[in-house]
């Protein structure tokens, strides 16, 4: 489960940042981390804080909300 949300938070930062027009080390810079922790963050890998994701958000222009939704790239069955 916690793998699930760690690549679920992943693949919303990585789709956050690249609607944002921002390379891995341009967010890392605002952040004040290493563009290696943003990546390690996109894969799922990392396992941040509540205070690094207000820390992401605040980066990427967005609300700490948006790392938690579910998007579907399928469209429903009608």
């Amino acid at each position: 489960m916690s793998d699930d949300v760690r690549r679920l938070v992943g693949r919303n930062v990585r789709r956050l940042r690249m609607a944002a027009g921002l390379s891995q080390a341009a967010v890392a810079e605002r952040m004040g981390v290493d563009r290696a922790y943003v990546s390690g963050l996109e894969l799922g890998r990392r396992n941040p804080t509540i205070l690094t994701l207000w820390h992401l958000a605040r980066a990427l222009g967005v609300k700490p909300l948006e790392f938690f939704q579910e998007i579907s790239g399928r469209k429903p069955k009608t």
